[in-house]
């Protein structure tokens, strides 16, 4: 049997800045301060940490589903891609993902790099408590039916036409009845999470996290009616593209590629399995919209009597 008290966390940092390395290896040292074992994720370029006498000695771990086996958490350090990337390693473990934000807008972090060592020492202590976020399972399949390829997405599944120099003629599907068909760029197919990403940008509206929800929202549809639409999460949404039309692909939160030939159909549903996300306090959503998007709320005043 292992020992109940052995405490280890797979460290997945961003390391081609020299301000993260040295907030990677402050992380690690007051983990190791702590009595609790650090695995790093290998990545490219690991050369940069070889002079690191914190980071170089750290057992590394191949970036597989396998890499968290064992660990009690995923600790993040830089952008959203890179918690991402991180997330997949988590999700394979069912595990809890955390993140500090060593990048721009950093949406999915729960710290900031100023606050890295207060956020390292709840997690020493255990003060933090876990949420199920929302995820997509996507399927392509061919016009025989046969399952072509299978993946999942926090964020989004971004279908997109793999010729720049036609459009993408599709058809949009939600519960196995047609809504629209049209030409495009592609489709994005979001969850809460994932709405203020690339669905955001492509026009689809804000959704609280919370909320449990399939988000739709047409990329650059020349078309009369391509608003973003938002289904139940029971829902099974299917983009199904023309005989004719180019080949496509299904890409999930930035990180997993799926071809989708002409004629095919990519359907997506809530996915069977969520993330497990750490949160480090109760500050509402709109607190942190208002941040990291820098909105301007001078004149509030708020109710009455508050």
């Amino acid at each position: 049997m292992g020992d109940a008290t052995r405490r280890e966390i797979l460290l997945v940092p961003h390391l081609f800045r020299a301000s993260n390395i040295d907030s990677a290896a402050r992380a690690a040292q007051l983990l190791q301060q702590a009595g609790i074992e650090v695995r790093l994720l290998e990545q490219e370029q690991m050369d940069v940490i070889e002079t690191n006498p914190v980071l170089c000695g750290l057992t590394r771990a191949k970036a597989d589903d396998s890499a968290a086996v064992g660990c009690e958490l995923v600790l993040v350090l830089g952008g959203d891609g890179t918690f991402l990337r991180a997330a997949s390693y988590a999700r394979a473990q069912d595990i809890p993902v955390l993140g500090i934000n060593l990048g721009h807008v950093g949406f999915l972090a729960e710290g900031e790099a100023s606050s890295l060592e207060k956020v390292v020492g709840q997690v020493i202590d255990r003060s933090y408590r876990v949420v199920e976020r929302m995820t997509l399972d996507v399927s392509v399949l061919g016009e025989g039916g046969e399952v072509l390829g299978r993946s999942w997405a926090l964020n989004e599944c971004s279908i997109e036409n793999s010729d720049r120099t036609r459009v993408l003629d599709a058809t949009l599907e939600v519960d196995f009845r047609p809504v629209s068909s049209f030409g495009c760029d592609g489709v994005l197919i979001s969850t809460p999470t994932g709405s203020t990403a690339y669905a955001f940008s492509a026009g689809g509206p804000v959704m609280w996290p919370q909320l449990e929800a399939i988000l739709v929202v047409p990329n650059n549809a020349h078309a009369l009616f391509a608003k973003p639409l938002v289904v139940a999460p029971t829902s099974t949404v299917a983009v199904e593209s023309e005989r004719q039309t180019t080949q496509a692909t299904a890409v999930m939160d930035g990180q997993r590629r799926l071809t989708v030939p002409a004629g095919s159909r990519v359907e997506v549903v809530r996915g069977e399995r969520g993330v497990r996300w750490v949160r480090l306090d109760d500050r509402p959503f709109t607190d942190k919209l208002v941040d990291k998007f820098q909105l301007p709320v001078s004149g509030w005043r708020g109710p009455r009597g508050a």
